[in-house]
């Protein structure tokens, strides 16, 4: 207990809290730029905090993570291009509500389900952290197999009406992931000779390409001037939305929450799979699946609670046994390392007083985020309002920086503008984007350990069967997959007894 007390009161000082104030208002705005990263803001902060103290330095570092995560969802709603790969569940119904007048109350349904998904997932993290880092060390390349598996049949629920499309979505994406080095055995795939294709196409550049390029060049054949009347309609008391606005979704906020925590802690998933998967069974779950991506809260707190939560969820390993949960949290690591403290099991009984303190920075960061996207709501809004001929140029040479930064190279921009045709592409067919995403980040991970637990078990599937944990979400995979296609042919039923 004294720990806990010494912890809390190590942050409770003005430099530190300013600190986190500067980490948590820098993230946001990072987050909120399409092409900049949660990972790309963290690495530029880490040099300044060699001459700090840990928990100074690391409160900084926790700043950035948390506002990063959740700024994404500013471009994500207002632009329909989300600022990171956590965002991008957020532009299906986010937008749609901004495009009819609805901006303010899709930003604070946003800001407040970011707000109390990380509230949660922190709490879990300093109540259960030890014991949840042991049950994950059960977790091999048996289990990592299922659960990618399992997350890839959620490609179905993505598919927006159209089974097929969907499915041919998803099926680009695993193609495109296939390019570069063969993971185990490092063959060169579909690489065609370009050297710069070895490690496979970068996430960041695709991303952009895809929404926010793909957004541009849709924008552009709209003659119509900006909303500025939808702008203006905009007013905003409070956060937005009132108390009957998110009434009976308790259940999918709880649920999205859990998703996010649990999907953080994995090591190698993280938030960009989390806040699609969160969505998809926020959609498999609701009485009215049909209005999903039309602009409905439903959507919105699902996708926001579960990318916040697996902030928390990726700390675990992190502290408890030394394993980054993602990009970022292998730089926070690199914070650590830089102070001398190696995280880990004895992290807990070696730095107790530290633990703690970060502990409390990140629910203090977690309040000023509520604060500063609360205070910048209605500066915000006014993006809408900005005509086009300012506005997408300046989104563009966003875009283009974000992508060449991501590895310093013209071929990640040359990426990027080749997705965007893709994108709108896609857009023109009525295809899907999010299954391409998923099947994109999944792919790897599937792939990866299906090669290992085959090498473990000697070229046999049974393991693969016989692994409680991997057995389990196995059927859970297979299930969801008939139920989906059920659930899909039955309403186009209806929709054909209708027409008839």
């Amino acid at each position: 207990m004294s720990e806990i007390t010494a912890g809390i009161l190590s942050i409770c000082n003005l430099p530190i809290m300013a600190l986190i104030l500067l980490g948590t208002f820098m993230g946001i705005i990072v987050g909120a730029i399409p092409g900049l990263s949660v990972t790309m803001g963290v690495a530029l902060f880490l040099p300044l905090t060699f001459g700090m103290d840990p928990i100074a330095g690391l409160s900084l570092l926790c700043g950035l993570y948390i506002g990063g995560t959740s700024g994404g969802l500013i471009s994500a709603i207002l632009l329909k291009m989300p600022g990171t790969a956590a965002s991008v569940a957020t532009t299906f119904d986010g937008h749609p509500m901004a495009a009819r007048g609805e901006a303010g109350k899709a930003l604070g349904v946003g800001i407040v389900a970011s707000f109390f998904g990380g509230l949660i997932s922190y709490i879990i993290l300093m109540l259960l952290a030890p014991f949840i880092a042991k049950f994950a060390l059960q977790f091999g390349p048996y289990e990592y197999f299922s659960i990618g598996l399992f997350s890839l049949t959620m490609i179905v629920s993505l598919s927006s009406g159209s089974l097929v499309k969907g499915v041919l979505s998803g099926m680009i994406g695993l193609i495109l992931a296939f390019v570069g080095i063969a993971p185990i055995t490092s063959f060169t795939r579909f690489t065609f000779g370009i050297s710069e294709l070895n490690a496979g196409f970068s996430m960041i550049p695709m991303l952009i390409g895809l929404f926010a390029v793909a957004e541009v060049l849709t924008a552009l054949e709209d003659k119509n001037k900006p909303g500025e009347e939808r702008a203006q309609d905009c007013k905003i008391k409070g956060f937005g939305f009132t108390l009957n606005d998110i009434k009976g979704q308790g259940s999918n906020f709880l649920i999205s929450t859990m998703i996010g925590t649990a999907i953080g802690i994995l090591p190698g998933l993280g938030a960009s799979i989390c806040n699609i998967l969160a969505y998809s069974v926020a959609k498999n779950r609701s009485k009215h699946p049909e209005k999903f991506g039309t602009g409905i809260v439903d959507g919105l707190i699902a996708s926001e609670s579960s990318n916040n939560a697996s902030t928390g969820g990726a700390l675990v390993p992190l502290l408890t046994l030394g394993l980054p949960g993602d990009n970022t949290t292998a730089l926070i690591l690199a914070g650590f390392m830089i102070h001398g403290i190696t995280p880990g099991p004895l992290l807990f009984r070696t730095e107790g007083k530290l633990v703690y303190g970060i502990f409390a920075a990140l629910i203090v960061a977690n309040i000023m985020m509520l604060i500063v996207e609360y205070l910048g709501m209605r500066v915000f809004i006014r993006i809408l309002s900005v005509p086009k001929n300012l506005l997408l140029p300046i989104v563009m040479i966003f875009c283009t920086v974000g992508a060449y930064a991501n590895n310093n190279r013209v071929f990640d921009v040359v990426v990027m503008m080749l997705f965007g045709l893709l994108g709108y592409g896609m857009k023109k067919m009525k295809l899907p984007q999010a299954p391409i995403i998923l099947a994109f980040i999944l792919c790897p991970t599937v792939e990866t350990n299906l090669r290992r637990g085959l090498m473990k078990s000697q070229g046999s599937f049974l393991p693969f069967l016989t692994s409680p944990i991997s057995c389990i979400f196995l059927l859970i995979a297979v299930g969801t997959l008939i139920w989906t296609v059920r659930k899909e042919y039955l309403n186009s039923k209806k929709v054909s007894l209708k027409e008839a």
